[in-house]
């Protein structure tokens, strides 16, 4: 029986059935309720906008886009955002996505954190940066049903979100700050952590081995 969620259907399919499981089991409950969130969310803002994004390869995208803030999944000295594209693609590919669906679930999982520029892009990337900024900065709020929004947060509790993310990033980065370079992650850890201070564009403008 299908799983609905405010009108919002749950793709079935076995690639979404281990992806719920493993991001249920591998992550925290605010990360595994808040990509929840971010999926429905976005097709919400899909059906207003008039965006056809293929309902797979979206749950995909959201399930997978803050994975790399958590270990196992960021293994690697790079941004958080790479680390879930990453995983997302190789889960994909593992099971016999074809690598043009494994690439747009990377573009949209690298890209999510990233201002203006998603959503020019195509339907499925385009679509889980507004879930992601809906859930987070409530972009686009007013423009949904205060109903079905209360029936997202229902199934799917926000609880003491804004604190529990905000610490979610600093212990997923703390130990990478440079990674966090040029990106809004920056923002997080200059916030919170002691001492820490971003290099700004200027400074590595004028200090790059260049004479002038």
């Amino acid at each position: 029986m299908s799983e609905i969620i405010a009108g919002v259907e749950i793709p079935e399919s076995a690639a979404v059935d281990e992806a719920t499981r493993l991001i249920q089991k591998m992550t925290s409950p605010l990360i595994y309720h808040h990509s929840r969130r971010v999926f429905v969310f976005g097709v919400l803002h899909a059906r207003r906008l008039g965006l056809e994004p293929d309902p797979e390869l979206l749950y995909l995208s959201a399930m997978f886009h803050d994975i790399g803030l958590s270990t196992p999944f960021s293994d690697v000295e790079q941004r958080f955002e790479v680390d879930g594209a990453d995983h997302a693609r190789k889960f994909m590919l593992d099971r016999g996505f074809p690598t043009t669906a494994g690439d747009l679930v990377w573009t949209a999982i690298a890209l999510h954190t990233t201002p203006g520029v998603p959503g020019r892009m195509g339907p499925e990337i385009a679509v889980t940066n507004f879930g992601v900024l809906t859930d987070v900065l409530g972009w686009g709020l007013d423009e949904l049903d205060h109903g079905q929004v209360d029936e997202i947060t229902g199934h799917h509790p926000r609880g003491d979100f804004k604190n529990e993310f905000l610490q979610a990033f600093v212990e997923g980065l703390e130990h990478r700050p440079e990674t966090t370079n040029g990106t809004v992650n920056a923002d997080v850890l200059e916030h919170f952590v002691p001492g820490f201070r971003r290099t700004t564009t200027v400074e590595r403008v004028i200090g790059a081995p260049w004479p002038s």
